[in-house]
């Protein structure tokens, strides 16, 4: 905390030395969230997000401290969500430093947008601008006519920040025939040089289609459990199982468009995962199986009698598959957005939904946003799930009703 409140102090100092040449903007949020099922509070959050620019001849810098102040907890957390350095050349830039990379064209799914890991300590509910969290890195940008290639170098790694045992994000945890205890003495990467990450992507923005390919050598954010069997002598079933997380290289390439077509946007992406580690009931090869898989989604976007909508259709598919393997081997999502706004555009309500076909679940998230002035927003929604497993029905008891009040500056 001594190291944050430092780090904080040198930016208020350097704003007030530079104030004439840098660029204030941000937002005041105070956020509210209930359980629908017993009213509790599930969510007591006030925010202060400042952002600032500073820019002189070719270079430009951005610094992106937030201030969480969270209520139930009591706990103030600071922290940089972005701070880095651009310098700009004549068909280059570059950007040094900690910065959140966003690539792919899918809403409210992650596909070829894994590069920046995920703060999934709240599920996938926060904006995705929260979810994703910002990486050290050294990005390339290589402009040849309406073509860019961005080269990206990832010199540590930052893994995907899963919800608290305690949490009621905590996802549901197989069952397993045995106790089981977990030891994460593997649950680290090093930080060499042999073990960064690479990435990169080569995108066309042209008058009938955009188009992006790429492809990374990194790790996956999500650590495999390895799980190891202790038996007596004798016995057929283990006397007790040893979790161990482990985190493994994910190479993929991937590609992803978009094109309009008869005043709608057809859109489409897919990622070809190599080795991934997938849970499985076998316990001679330790509960794991790598395999490759493939990740895609077709969606369409159109404006319907003043009401924009979308729909999105997005497919897992294992390969090579054996029944043992936890996952299915086709695991089927769909998902749909429609929004309208009135008033001259400053009152909105939208709903998005996710809708799992495997397992007959969802999550239904409706809202209604009012600017009440330049810069003043108040937003009512709910976060609805339905079904009793799968990735939104294990969360059933958690349905919420929520309210954010929002000053922009």
């Amino acid at each position: 905390m001594k190291q944050k409140i430092i780090i904080i102090l040198l930016l208020l100092t350097t704003t007030i030395m530079l104030n004439a040449q840098i660029t204030q903007r941000g937002f005041v949020r105070t956020y509210l969230g209930a359980l629908t099922e017993d009213g509790h509070y599930s969510i007591l959050q006030n925010t202060f997000d400042w952002r600032l620019d500073y820019g002189k001849g070719d270079v430009g810098l951005y610094v992106n401290p937030v201030f969480n102040y969270d209520g139930l907890s009591k706990d103030l957390n600071i922290s940089l969500r972005q701070a880095y350095f651009d310098i700009f050349f004549d068909n280059f830039d570059l950007r040094i430093g900690k910065q959140q990379i966003i690539w792919g064209k899918a809403d409210g799914v992650f596909i070829t947008d894994v590069i920046a890991p995920r703060n999934l300590s709240e599920f996938i509910l926060p904006d995705f601008e929260e979810i994703r969290i910002g990486i050290n890195a050294l990005k390339l940008d290589y402009y040849i006519g309406n073509a860019t290639i961005e080269a990206v170098w990832i010199p540590t790694f930052q893994p995907t920040i899963l919800p608290d045992k305690n949490s009621i994000w905590y996802p549901k945890i197989a069952e397993f025939p045995a106790p089981v205890t977990f030891d994460y003495s593997n649950a680290t990467v090093e930080q060499k040089l042999s073990e960064s990450e690479a990435a990169l992507k080569y995108s066309y923005l042209g008058s009938a289609i955009d188009f992006e390919l790429m492809t990374a050598y990194i790790w996956d954010d999500n650590p495999a459990m390895h799980i190891y069997p202790f038996f007596t002598s004798g016995n057929l079933q283990p006397d007790s199982l040893i979790i161990k997380p482990e985190y493994h290289r994910l190479p993929l390439v991937g590609t992803n468009f978009s094109k309009s077509i008869f005043g709608a946007v057809l859109r489409g992406e897919a990622a070809y995962y190599f080795d991934k580690n997938f849970s499985a009931e076998d316990l001679t090869v330790n509960g794991i199986k790598e395999k490759d898989y493939i990740h895609y989604l077709v969606g369409y976007d159109h404006n319907w009698f003043g009401v924009n909508v979308s729909f999105q259709f997005i497919q897992e598919y294992i390969l090579d598959y054996e029944d043992d393997i936890r996952n299915d081997e086709f695991s089927n999502t769909a998902t749909f957005l429609a929004s309208k706004t009135f008033i001259n555009e400053t009152l909105e309500l939208s709903l998005f939904s996710y809708f799992g076909v495997n397992n007959g679940d969802a999550l239904l998230r409706p809202k209604l946003s009012y600017d009440i002035s330049d810069g003043f927003n108040i937003l009512f929604g709910a976060n609805i799930f339905i079904g009793d497993e799968g990735n939104f029905g294990q969360y059933d008891d958690n349905d919420m009703v929520y309210l954010k009040i929002k000053y922009n500056f």
